[in-house]
């Protein structure tokens, strides 16, 4: 039917349906799904409404809620914070906003409003075309270790920990196209209950470096190490790990071969902490090993813990197929660490990090990280003297070097 024939149709059967009884409705109705072709649902909408409505009313529209002030700050902070998970985004604003008035202009009142009821799905929507641009992949390389396994439990199952010390452990690789010589590895350490992460880079991984970063690390962390959950690689499972571990009083377990869920945790962050910041190149040289670790001592570390919030998994209900997975409400670890000391007095290290984070700016905390990483791009890519081309190894093929990787571990 022709549509100026059908909005006059449409007009006098919805004043007769309007007028009939409940039995004669349905005669109306399948006469005029015959004269429209349109589905009976629909064709209930349609007679329903009210008579003086107009057919071709234009659908009313929702106005914009969130003004372009209000997204743009919404992405600068994004940005700043190292382009976070929308949860962790919504979860960092309000920490943020106090430190975004000094470094975006025509912030008002109206807009700090929809910057702080946005939410997490809308976030997901207005950055999706940014966050397409900066995927990345992954690849790592670790050998299992064949010594001792028998004396290391395999800790496979879910995490049930009341309180911070329980960490699992992994080393990524910074041996960029070539897997020849020598070159850099991080040592990520990261707390199960808190989601605590520290971080220290290590020039090859030998047992006594490993050992040295994870004593590092000990003395760092405001709270006791009372556990570590690795994987099967040889830098891992070894004597040397494993005397370090009983004499000081640490629970050593480790996952299953190929399963690398066991250890999901440290994984996460291994893109986060690392790949995120310092990608797939080769880091090769002592300079540039301890440039990395002056990063991750300081100005990473207070970022990450300090300022950005992240989600602990709590459960995961399995209905026959389906897996539902929930979590809790995304913090930052410094604020879990609190909560984990109530009811008692605040440790001094806890209580220095809480007062340190109320004067510092996390926008000008992201700028010197930035500043630190071009200074390390500098030193790995010629500051390290004349010999450094000597020691690097030779090249790999056209067909081969990280496009080939990237391509062969694509998903």
């Amino acid at each position: 039917m022709a549509g100026e024939r059908l909005k006059e149709a449409l007009g006098v059967y919805r004043r007769r349906y309007h007028a009939a009884s409940r039995a004669e409705r349905s005669g109306l109705l399948d006469e005029f799904c015959r004269l429209s072709g349109y589905h009976r649902k629909y064709a209930i909408t349609l007679l329903g409404r009210p008579v003086d409505e107009g057919a071709d009313r234009p659908r009313r529209r929702r106005a914009a809620t969130y003004s372009p002030a209000a997204l743009g700050v919404v992405e600068r902070v994004w940005r700043a914070a190292g382009c976070p998970w929308s949860v962790r985004l919504k979860a960092l604003l309000p920490l943020w906003l106090p430190w975004a008035r000094r470094h975006v202009q025509a912030f008002s009142a109206e807009v700090e409003r929809q910057v702080l009821s946005i939410s997490a799905r809308q976030i997901d929507r207005r950055l999706r075309e940014k966050k397409r641009r900066l995927k990345r992949r992954l690849y790592g390389r670790t050998k299992p270790g064949t010594l001792l396994k028998n004396q290391i439990p395999i800790q496979a199952g879910p995490w049930h920990v009341e309180g911070p010390g329980w960490t699992e452990v992994d080393l990524v690789s910074h041996s960029g196209a070539s897997a020849r010589g020598e070159f850099g590895y991080t040592l990520n350490v990261t707390d199960v209950y808190l989601g605590w992460c520290e971080s220290r880079a290590v020039l090859g991984r030998g047992q006594d470096g490993v050992v040295a970063a994870l004593e590092e690390v000990r003395s760092d962390l405001p709270f006791a190490l009372r556990g570590i959950d690795s994987d099967n690689g040889s830098e891992f499972i070894n004597d040397q790990l494993l005397r370090y571990c009983r004499g000081h009083d640490i629970a050593f377990t480790r996952g299953r071969p190929y399963k690398k869920d066991d250890n999901a945790r440290v994984e996460q962050k291994n893109w986060t902490h690392v790949r995120r910041i310092f990608g797939w190149e080769r880091y090769d040289t002592p300079e540039v090993v301890e440039a990395m670790n002056e990063l991750y001592r300081g100005d990473l570390r207070l970022m990450m813990n300090l300022y950005q919030p992240s989600v602990k998994l709590l459960e995961r209900v399995r209905v026959g197929s389906r897996l539902t997975r929930r979590y809790d409400a995304a913090r930052t670890p410094l604020d879990r660490l609190i909560e984990s000391t109530k009811g008692r007095p605040m440790p001094q290290q806890v209580a220095a990090l809480a007062a340190k984070r109320q004067g510092l700016d996390p926008f000008a905390l992201g700028q010197a990280i930035e500043v630190k990483l071009r200074q390390i791009e500098r030193i790995r890519t010629g500051a390290a003297g004349p010999n450094r081309a000597a020691r690097r190894p030779a090249p790999l093929p056209p067909q081969g070097g990280r496009a080939a990787l990237e391509t062969a571990h694509a998903r």
